[in-house]
């Protein structure tokens, strides 16, 4: 197909993508040079959107406020650090794009990954299509609807509380489900013989493109790959489906077939590939193959695709062990919640994968997406970092009697699996409603939904009759029975040292315990409160290892907003700006020395568990992963000893390191992680003196600022005394500028926690002369140049 100047001019506009689905784009729209490319294409669909919002239901033609031009991923309102009323109504989003004539024998389809909550959809004035659910992709057919020239797409979204999708109404909801377009919008221009889309195919353990593993073993392995073809021309098509295996550029497996597929006619083409020696996909190895699809009719490149697989198995042998391509694992993990401040859920792909980082780095292997689908990005992600995930449909503590509900959740959970089947990272489809008393028909429906839309696979759910029972250690506290199938401690570390009731009702506020013994800490709560969240940490973990469970999950990642109460959910192991508490560090001891790699922090680690001020426990706490630690205070050697196994860590494969000091003195501690006789890693902490200065960090975990696609990121601003100590003040007031392209979206005023205040800003589209300064009373300014990194 040649490309036109008037095709590369609506490219150069619409920008291309070549994003979650895979497709891969060959227009040079560099220039006006033809150049060989295939007649199915994706257009990023991202920019240039018009939005409009009301908090009641009333017509479009009854706003008058002018319309404001907006980027996706986008949020209907910038909420506060504490959401108390987050904003829920309409939403208009209306996007005019040009269509030129080469488009006129062409399919054009529109894939919205994500639109809260309800959706309805128009071209041109046509209603062409509508979707409930605010977590998962829609796809739906524009061709008909579509004009030469120019046209108008207009979306109302409703993100009020809605009986048939649930969960709970927001303002008894422990979580937050905020509103807008807030990923991101494709634009799928296909020849009448195409690859379809699985969300628009509909079709049970099809549509689109199905990667399986019938065979996994470190001498050989089986690729599977089911593809769904579509003839919309008149006349039978002969067609070559050609299926390559790449490796780090190299072909290592190819197939191709010859098809014929009669007009009109839509069928699955099954093909298979043999690897030898594969190098399969695990936390430790993430091994990524890339698998290329390509179509041809004639000498015609129709479609061509590509995606990130990984060969591996998960089963369970006799005694519910995990066996990971055959061999027994134990995952420890972690909950996530997709929140960000100020944004919500509008999250850029680069944000969703700095948060992964940051989970690997925490010493995790495993996490639980909680309670909803969570972005392509992050499952990507996963799996590029090696984290095994729990996918799961939204459900938290309601369930509507209405027979819409439970049709609902059952297409819910088809559409999760059909969209992140080919992820490698996924080991079980938790198609259920957490802690919700559903029906034993709902369950079946549910549990026989995953097995038919992936034969093979594993359902999870709170309650018997998945695959997988998933319970809670508040749970099994008062309920635990020895499991007679796999199982996976789901939540641990929160709730049981919050409520003594270790029930149900999160939305009451009876039967607490004091603040001091709940593990849910601020950053600001300080050294005594947060040591007390990580010995709450230590001892559930460790209980955890006298259950049967192949994986546990603590409650949870991120501090994050809950609709029902006016406060920061604090039990996250880090802030709700993604700063680690102590209990961070916890966690990342528990990683083997060993396991490194080159995507994220890891390897040998020790890190000192105090602030080490004047009201400091003398009792010092260093979490390491090494063999031995030396702590020395102001040069002197305090102890080298061993980890202090006590009957709170008596499992865990690395227990804390206890040093008992006689007294405080001021100065500097440093400990010495030693393994084999050797220092392999250090940590000071220093007692700090008045602050003169501010230190400015970005946050790029391990993915740098990307321009043009609404990247937001956390600039941290830390105090620092004259010697460059860190200063833990809390509650100092900060205040941020920007110039450039750039924008500060704090929607509340930054004070510190321990010493530091956090930005979250976006990224426009150029670094050039783009800056953060950052201001304190008594300090002189400090100021980060973005276009350096």
């Amino acid at each position: 197909m040649r490309v036109t100047k008037q095709l590369t001019a609506i490219l150069l506009g619409l920008s291309l993508l070549s994003g979650c689905q895979g497709e891969i784009i060959q227009a040079d729209v560099s220039s006006n040079k033809a150049t060989k490319a295939p007649s199915s294409q994706t257009l990023a669909f991202d920019q240039h959107w018009q939005f409009k919002k009301s908090e009641q239901a009333v017509p479009l033609a009854a706003l008058t406020a002018p319309w404001q031009s907006v980027s996706l991923p986008h949020t209907p309102r910038l909420e506060p650090e504490v959401v108390n009323q987050q904003w829920q109504g309409i939403a208009w989003y209306q996007k005019s794009f040009n269509v030129p004539p080469t488009w006129q024998h062409k399919v054009v389809l529109i894939r919205v990954e994500a639109a809260m909550n309800q959706a309805d959809v128009w071209l041109n004035g046509k209603k062409v299509g509508s979707h409930l659910g605010g977590y998962l992709p829609f796809t739906l057919d524009l061709t008909s609807a579509l004009t030469s020239g120019s046209n108008t797409l207009l979306l109302r979204l409703d993100n009020r509380d809605n009986p048939i999708t649930g969960p709970k109404p927001l303002q008894q909801l422990d979580f937050n489900t905020y509103g807008g377009l807030y990923r991101g919008v494709s634009l799928q221009l296909k020849d009448k013989l195409l690859i379809t889309d699985e969300m628009l195919a509909q079709t049970v353990a099809g549509g689109g493109v199905f990667v399986t593993y019938p065979e996994v073993s470190s001498q050989h392995a089986t690729v599977a790959v089911k593809t769904q073809l579509q003839n919309r021309y008149a006349n039978e098509k002969t067609l070559q489906l050609t299926q390559i295996l790449l490796w780090q550029g190299q072909t290592i497996a190819r197939t191709t077939q010859q098809y014929q597929l009669a007009a009109g006619k839509t069928a699955d083409f099954n093909q298979q590939m043999t690897v030898t020696a594969p190098k399969l996909w695990s936390p430790k190895s993430p091994n990524l193959y890339t698998l290329q699809t390509t179509l041809y009719s004639g000498q015609q490149l129709i479609e061509q695709q590509q995606r990130q697989i990984g060969i591996r198995s998960f089963t369970f042998n006799a005694e519910h062990q995990l066996l990971l391509n055959g061999k027994p694992v134990f995952l420890r993990g972690v909950n996530r919640h997709q929140e960000y401040p100020f944004v919500g859920y509008a999250l850029s792909a680069q944000a969703d994968y700095r948060d992964a980082v940051k989970i690997k780095q925490a010493g995790f292997d495993y996490v639980r997406l909680s309670h909803y689908p969570q972005s392509p990005a992050f499952m990507q992600a996963a799996d590029k970092l090696g984290l095994v995930v729990l996918d799961a449909v939204l459900g938290w503590q309601y369930y509507n009697p209405d027979p819409a509900f439970s049709e609902h959740v059952v297409d819910s959970c088809r559409d999760l699996i059909r969209r992140d089947r080919n992820h490698p990272s996924v080991l079980a489809w938790e198609c259920s409603l957490n802690e919700t008393q559903m029906p034993e028909a709902l369950i079946k429906r549910l549990n026989d939904a995953v097995h038919q839309e992936y034969p093979g696979s594993y359902s999870a759910g709170w309650e018997r009759g998945y695959d997988i029972f998933v319970q809670a250690r508040q749970h099994r506290l008062q309920h635990y029975q020895t499991p007679q199938q796999p199982y996976i401690v789901s939540e641990y570390g929160d709730w049981e040292y919050y409520a003594q009731n270790a029930g149900f009702n999160q939305d009451s506020w009876g039967d607490l315990k004091e603040e001091q013994r709940s593990s849910r800490q601020l950053l600001n709560s300080g050294e005594k409160r947060l040591l007390q969240q990580a010995l709450n940490i230590e001892e559930a973990h460790n209980d955890n290892f006298t259950v049967p469970a192949f994986a546990d999950g603590y409650w949870v990642m991120f501090d994050y907003n809950r609709g029902y109460t006016d406060d920061i959910e604090a039990s996250g192991i880090m802030s709700l700006y993604r700063q680690p508490k102590y209990s961070y560090y916890f966690f990342a001891s528990q990683r083997d020395a060993n396991d490194i790699s080159p995507l994220f922090q890891s390897g040998p680690m020790v890190h000192i568990a105090s602030e080490w001020q004047p009201d400091s426990s003398t009792d010092v706490q260093v979490f390491s992963n090494a063999d031995e630690v030396a702590l020395y205070l102001n040069g002197q050697l305090i102890a080298k000893q061993t980890p202090t196994r006590n009957h709170y860590s008596q499992h865990l494969p690395h227990p804390p390191f206890i040093f008992h000091l006689a007294k405080f003195t001021p100065g500097t501690l440093r400990a010495d992680a030693i393994i084999g006789g050797k220092v392999v890693a250090t940590h000071e902490v220093a007692t700090p003196g008045k602050a003169v200065a501010i230190n400015l960090r970005l946050d790029t975990s391990g993915i740098a600022p990307k321009t043009g696609v609404n990247d937001v990121l956390f600039v941290y601003a830390q105090l620092q005394d004259k010697d460059g100590h860190p200063v833990w003040s809390n509650n100092i007031p900060l205040q941020a500028s920007a110039s450039g392209d750039i924008e500060i979206l704090n929607q509340s005023p930054m004070v510190t926690s321990m010493g530091q205040g956090a930005l979250l800003i976006r990224i426009g589209n150029s670094l050039k002369h783009a800056k953060v300064t950052v201001t304190a009373a008594g300090l002189a300014p400090a100021t980060l140049m973005l276009e350096e990194h």
